[in-house]
This record gives C-alpha cells, structure tokens and sequence, in this order.
C-alpha cells in the first residue's frame, strides 16, 4: 500500500515526551509566581505590596524562559532516547518482518528479557515463523513426490509403447492390459491429489452426520474387497452424530477401512470398526490385524505417498495418499488424528471429531 510521508513513531514519542515536561514546567512556574502574589513576605508594608511583587516577577521571568528552554531540550533529547529504547524491540521485529517477505523463514526474534507485550509480539511472531517455514517445507516435499509419483507411471507408458514400437511382433494383449493397469494408477493418483486439493480449502456446507450410518456405508461398500482378501469385517457402535460434509467423512471412513484391508494379514485377517459417543466429541476407530508396526514407520504414515513398503501388498500399493488425505479431513473437521501400533501386529486408527452441537467452524491450517 502507498502512503504519504509523515512522521515517526519516535519523533512522535519524542515530542509527546517533550511536550508533557514543557506543560509539567509551565504549570510549576505558574504554581510559584501565583504562591509570590498570594503571598506577602514578613515585614513588608501592604501599601508596597504591589511593586514589591512586580519587582519579583521581573527578576523571576527571565529565569522561568531560561528554565522552560532547559526543559524542551531536555524533553526533546530525553524522549528521544526513551523513544528509541522502547521502540528497539519493534525495529527487530521489522527487520525480521521484511527478512520474511524476501522469503527467508529460518530466521528468528529471540528477543531477551522479561516478558511483556513487545516480547509477546516477538514469541508469536517466532511461533508464525516455525509454522511457515514446516508448512512450506511441507508443501515442497510434496510438491516434489507428487511430480515424481506423476511422472513414473508416464515413464512406464513411454517405456512400454518404446519396446512395442522396437518389437512389431509382440503380442498386444499383454501391452494393452499392463497399459491398462498403469493409466489406472495414474487415474486414480490424479483423484487424490484433486481430493487432496478440495481439502486443503476446508469450505463447505456443515451438517448433521451420524458417523454409525457412515462406518456401516463404508464396511458394506468395501465387503466384497474383504472377502477378496479373506478379512472379516465387524462394525459396533449406537448413534454418533457430529457436524460437517457427510462426503469428505464418508471419503475418510472409506479409506481407513480399504487401507485395514489391504494392509492386514495373508489369511484369517480382522478389521474391527466402532464408533462411539462422548459428552463432548464422537469417536471413530478402526483396528486391524497385521505383521508389527516399527515406530518410525509409525511417524510417517500420515505422510503424502508413504505407502509403508514394510507391511503393504504388492497387489495393492495405492498411491500412498490416503491417511495423508485421512488427516486433512480430519483437520477440517477440527477434529484429531491418532494412530498406535497393536501389541500383537496391526494399527489402530482413532479420529476424534467435535459433537454435533458443539463449535465445529472448518479450518484451513
């Protein structure tokens, strides 16, 4: 924004500080030249009382103008010094601030001392800082797998119509079915990363969802890949209602129940999902049999595109978005996102989400 040229804060100070002494001043000499006329000196006749007082005030003048000259310059320079005492801790922050806008967010205030308001400001300011650089530290790295998650599927393609074109003869049933396969896992990366998209701006329409309804949509629709992969499915749970799209929590549901399945044991695999209600919050988990968690692997699950190589099927290697997608909607929701390793093998997933009632306004960060 362009403004006009005007004065500055410390100048501004300065002459404040400058003016209140000068007043201060002005007011005290008052104060003694009306206590000279108000009151008469011991042994001085009445009748001399008026000339002997004009005597005083032309004697006492010159000395009240050198007095309030002494007092602007000792306002003027001792607010100056005030002023830019006090104004220091603003000048960090203002050069940290135009540090920012070059796009350097490593740096920090660390601003010393005892708390106030300046140091406050300073400690939020830092806070904000940490908070943009990790998001977008964030945003690169995910920026940088999705172009190459986006590019190896085209590579693939380019590969395999490459050895087509070198070799005429070649049957074109298996070309066209592993073509196919490869288009459809670009497919249905480019449907994340657009869902993913749509949750990030967290606008929508919030309603009354019953997330009971939505386990059992999502275990339902999901049966046949449980039967697919020998998993036994059980949901449980009464009325759990809370409040937002019934769309991105049916999304949520359903890639938490697909990644228990196909994240689970060769045989005999179980996919337990329950839903609970709490005073203030309603709960959804879902828990699922498997070979063991390590706890870094734990920590970066809800990563874009970590797919944990460790325990996934060869046949179902997904795009690697989905608890990343999981733990957006959950965000929107203002709602929390847990996951823990069980003992015996497995994950346990836990979203906690507001009750229907209860301040659920969407968010973006």
């Amino acid at each position: 924004m362009s403004r006009a040229p005007g004065l500055s804060v410390r100048w501004k100070l300065t002459l404040s500080y400058a003016g209140l002494v000068m007043v201060a001043g002005i007011l005290l000499i008052a104060a003694i030249a009306l206590a000279f006329r108000l009151t008469a000196p011991d042994g001085v006749v009445i009748t001399v009382r008026y000339p002997y007082y004009e005597g005083i005030v032309r004697r006492f003048l010159p000395a009240a103008c050198v007095t309030l000259v002494l007092l602007l310059i000792f306002g003027l320079v001792g607010g100056w010094i005030l002023a830019g005492r006090m104004l220091a801790p603003v000048a960090l922050i203002t050069q940290a601030t135009r540090l920012a806008t070059t796009g350097s967010l490593s740096h920090r205030v660390e601003m010393p001392g005892r708390s106030d308001e300046f140091r406050e400001l300073a400690d939020s300011f830092d806070a904000m800082l940490a908070q943009l650089e990790a998001h977008v530290a964030e945003q690169r790295r995910f920026a940088a797998n999705a172009s190459h998650e986006l590019r190896t599927p085209l590579a693939i393609t380019q590969a395999m119509l490459d050895v087509a074109r070198k070799d005429p003869d070649r049957p074109t049933d298996e070309l066209v079915d592993r073509l196919h396969a490869v288009n459809a896992r670009a497919i249905d990366l480019t449907e994340a990363l657009l869902l993913l998209s749509r949750t990030e701006q967290g606008s929508f329409t919030p309603e009354v969802v019953d997330l009971s309804l939505i386990a059992e949509e999502a275990a339902e629709t999901l049966l046949p890949l449980a039967e697919e992969h020998d998993v036994l499915l059980e949901t449980s749970g009464d009325l759990a209602c809370t409040s937002g799209s019934r769309a991105l929590l049916l999304q949520l549901t359903t890639n938490l129940v697909h990644n228990a399945i196909v994240h689970n044991l060769s045989e005999g695999g179980i996919v337990q999902i329950e839903v609970a209600e709490w005073p203030q919050a309603v709960l959804l988990t879902v828990e699922n049999t498997g070979e063991q968690i390590s706890p870094e692997l734990l920590a970066t699950l809800t990563e874009p595109f970590q797919r944990g190589n460790e325990r996934i099927r060869s046949d179902h290697g997904g795009v690697g978005l989905g608890l990343a997608i999981v733990k957006r909607i959950t965000q929107v929701h203002n709602g929390t996102l847990s996951l823990m390793a069980r003992p015996d093998g497995g994950l346990r997933v836990t979203v906690e989400l507001p009750r229907a009632g209860t301040t659920t306004t969407a968010r973006s960060d």
